[in-house]
C-alpha cells in the first residue's frame, strides 16, 4: 500500500491522476454482526469439542488478516488446526504471481509460528483440494481412532465453509454436494450432521474415515476499526443491508484506485467522485430511474457484486507484509478483541452508543428535509 501511495504522489509531480491517500467515513458505521444464531453456534461447538480432533478454520484470502476470528481460536483452543485461506484465485490474476507466493510464504510461517498447517484453496481447483485432503488424512492416520476422525469447519460468515465442505467430499468421495451454498451469510444456521469426506482405509490405518462438521459462520462481537468493517462487507461477510451499498461502492473505488484505475476503465474514466463513478456506471449499464436518472443504488450494488465475482481484477484488501503480521500479533497477544467476555460486553455498550449517534444523525436529515 506504501508503494502505491508513492506511485499516487509521483503520478501527482507527472500531472496524471492522483487517488486518494486515505478514506473518510463516519465512525456510525455499525460494526458488529453478532447475531444471536452466532452465539448459539459458538455454544454447540464447544459442547462437541471434546470429539473433535481437529479445526479447519476458514478465512477468505482477500482478507486474511481481517476474516481471522479471535473467538473461534479462543474458543476452540487446544485442537490441532488447519488453517484454509479460500477463494484464493480472487486474490491475484496468476497462480505463479511472484507477490502471491510472497504473501502465501508469509501467512505459512506466521501460521506455522502458531502451530497451525496453511493450505490454500479454489473450489475450482482440485489439485488445492487435493492437497487438504492429504493434509487431513495424516492427521487421520496420527490420530489412530476406531470411530474415524472428527473436523469442525469453522469461520466468519461467508468465506466459503459449505462449500470448502462440497468440494472435499466430491474430490474425496466422489459423491455430490452434501451442505446448502449462498453467496450471501446465514445459509448455515444450525450445525450440521457430520459428513464423510475420506473413506475408510484400514490398510493406510484411518479407520472409518474422515468426517466434517459444517457449523454456521460467527462474526466477531464488535469490529474495532471502520476499515475491518467495511472490507469484511465489501467481500460479503455481513449481510448486504448492514453497510450502505453506496459506501461499499466508494470503498471499492478508492482500493481500485490505488492499485490500478484501469481495472473499471470499461465503465469510467479514472476519478475519486463515488457519485460520477455510479452515475457513468448506470448509464453503461442501464439502471436508470423513470426519466432517465441513473439509479445510484443500483449502480453501486452491480459493481459490487462484479468485485465480489472477480471481474473487477484480483486482489488482497489486506497488507500483507512482515509488519503488519507482526503487528497482528501483537494485537491478539494485548488481548482486547481476543478476550470473548471483554469483547461480548464491550459490543453492547459500543453498539449502543453507535445506534445513539445514527438515530439522531436520522433525525436531524429528518428535520432538514421537512
Amino acid at each position: 500500500m506504501a508503494a502505491q501511495i508513492k506511485t499516487a504522489v509521483a503520478s501527482a509531480a507527472n500531472g496524471a491522476f492522483v487517488p486518494r491517500a486515505t478514506f473518510e467515513v463516519s465512525p456510525s458505521i455499525v460494526r458488529s454482526y453478532f447475531l444471536g444464531h452466532h452465539q448459539g453456534a459458538l455454544n454447540s461447538m464447544k459442547k462437541i469439542l471434546s470429539n473433535i480432533g481437529l479445526v479447519i478454520e476458514c478465512r477468505d484470502s482477500r482478507v486474511p488478516l481481517t476474516s481471522t476470528n479471535p473467538l473461534l481460536e479462543s474458543s476452540l483452543a487446544g485442537r490441532d488446526r488447519i488453517i484454509v485461506y479460500t477463494k484464493s484465485s480472487l486474490s491475484f490474476f496468476t497462480k505463479t504471481s511472484r507477490l502471491k507466493q510472497k504473501q502465501q510464504h508469509l501467512l505459512e510461517k506466521w501460521s506455522a509460528e502458531r502451530n497451525g498447517h496453511v493450505v490454500f484453496t479454489d473450489k475450482t481447483s482440485e489439485r488445492s483440494i487435493q492437497e487438504l485432503l492429504r493434509a487431513l488424512k495424516d492427521r487421520a492416520q496420527a490420530a489412530d481412532t476406531l470411530t474415524g476422525l472428527r473436523a469442525l469447519v469453522v469461520g466468519m460468515p461467508n468465506v466459503g465453509k459449505s462449500s470448502l465442505l462440497n468440494s472435499m467430499r466430491q474430490v474425496g468421495m466422489q459423491k455430490r454436494a452434501a451442505a446448502r451454498t449462498g453467496s450471501s451469510p446465514g445459509v448455515t444456521r444450525s450445525m450440521a450432521s457430520p459428513v464423510r469426506v475420506i473413506p475408510e482405509d484400514i490398510s493406510a490405518g484411518i479407520d472409518q474415515g474422515v468426517f466434517v462438521v459444517d457449523t454456521p459462520g460467527v462474526f466477531v462481537p464488535y469490529v474495532g476499526d471502520v476499515s475491518a468493517m467495511l472490507k469484511l462487507a465489501l467481500v460479503g461477510c455481513v449481510k448486504d443491508s448492514v453497510v450502505p451499498w453506496e459506501i461499499l461502492a466508494d470503498y471499492l473505488l478508492f482500493n481500485l484506485n490505488l492499485r490500478n484505475p484501469d481495472m473499471y476503465a470499461t465503465f469510467c474514466p479514472p476519478t475519486n467522485n463515488v457519485d460520477e463513478f455510479l452515475d457513468t456506471i448506470a448509464l453503461r449499464t442501464g439502471k436508470l430511474e423513470k426519466g432517465g436518472t441513473p439509479a445510484r443504488e443500483l449502480a453501486a450494488t452491480w459493481i459490487v457484486q462484479q468485485f465480489r465475482k472477480g471481474s473487477l481484477g484480483h486482489f488482497c484488501l489486506d497488507v500483507i507484509s512482515e509488519e503488519s503480521l507482526q503487528a497482528w500479533a501483537r494485537k491478539g497477544q494485548a488481548g482486547g478483541d481476543g478476550d470473548e467476555k471483554i469483547s461480548m460486553t464491550r459490543a453492547r455498550k459500543l453498539e449502543k452508543e453507535a445506534r445513539k449517534v445514527r438515530n439522531i444523525a436520522k433525525r436531524k436529515a429528518a428535520e432538514g428535509g421537512s
